[in-house]
C-alpha cells in the first residue's frame, strides 16, 4: 500500500482552511536547492525545480523496487523565501529574493540512497543544476501557519497579514524564513484552484519568554 505522508503527518500538511494554527515541526530530511531572483520566467528556477523532481521520483522508484519495498507518495514542493535585509521583503518586488526549494523525504531515505539516486539520474538524464541538489536535515520548531487559496505573490498579502497578526497577538515574533508548501502547480491548475500552506517560524517575545 502506498504511504501518504501528508495524511500521516497530520496538521503539518493538513491545515484547516479557516484557521490559523501553531504547530511544532520536527526535524525532517529534504532534497534542497538554493537560488535567487524572481521565480517567474526564471530558467534557473525552473531548472532547480526540475532537478529536485527528477531526484525525488528516482528515489521513490528505487526504494519501491529495493529490499526496503517502500512505496510512498512524492511530497509537495516547498519553498523558503527571504532577502538579505528582511525589512525589504516585498511580495510585489522579487528580483532580490533568495530562495531554497525543497521536497521532504521519508525517514527511511539516507545519504547513501540519495547519492546512489543522484548518480543514476546524472547517468541517464543529467538535468541542469542536478549537482546543486543537497540532502539536508531541516528543523523549524514552533511555527504558525495558514491555508491560502489562490495565486501567489501579492495575492497572498491578506493571508500573510492575518498570519502575522495572529503571531503578534499571541505573544510571538517572527523567526526564520517565510515558508510555503505548494499542493498543486500553476502550470496545471487555474490560479483560483491553487492550494498553499504559508508557514512562519516563531519565537516568544522577550516579555513572554
Amino acid at each position: 500500500m502506498k504511504i501518504d505522508h501528508i495524511k500521516i503527518m497530520g496538521n503539518l500538511y493538513n491545515q484547516p482552511k479557516k484557521e490559523i494554527s501553531l504547530v511544532e515541526v520536527p526535524p525532517m530530511n529534504f532534497l534542497t536547492i538554493q537560488g535567487s531572483g524572481d521565480p517567474n520566467q526564471n530558467q534557473a528556477y525552473s531548472d532547480a525545480v526540475g532537478a529536485l523532481y527528477a531526484l525525488a521520483y528516482k528515489i521513490k522508484f528505487s526504494i519501491k523496487n529495493s529490499p526496503l519495498d517502500l512505496d510512498f507518495r512524492v511530497m509537495p514542493l516547498e519553498g523558503l523565501w527571504w532577502v538579505e535585509d528582511m525589512r525589504e521583503f516585498n511580495l510585489a518586488e522579487r528580483d532580490n529574493w533568495l530562495w531554497q526549494m525543497m521536497i521532504m523525504q521519508p525517514e527511511e531515505i539516507t545519504q547513501q540512497i540519495f547519492e546512489e539516486a543522484l548518480a543514476e539520474v546524472r547517468r541517464k538524464k543529467n538535468p541542469p543544476r542536478l549537482d546543486e541538489v543537497k540532502f539536508k536535515s531541516f528543523h523549524e520548531g514552533t511555527c504558525a501557519q495558514i491555508f491560502h487559496a489562490g495565486s501567489y505573490g501579492a495575492a497572498e498579502a491578506p493571508s500573510i497579514e492575518k498570519l502575522h497578526a495572529f503571531i503578534h497577538e499571541n505573544g510571538y515574533q517572527l523567526a526564520g524564513q517565510h515558508h510555503e508548501i505548494y499542493f498543486n502547480s500553476p502550470l496545471r491548475s487555474a490560479p483560483e484552484k491553487l492550494k498553499t500552506i504559508i508557514r512562519q517560524p516563531v519565537r516568544k517575545t522577550a516579555a513572554d519568554a
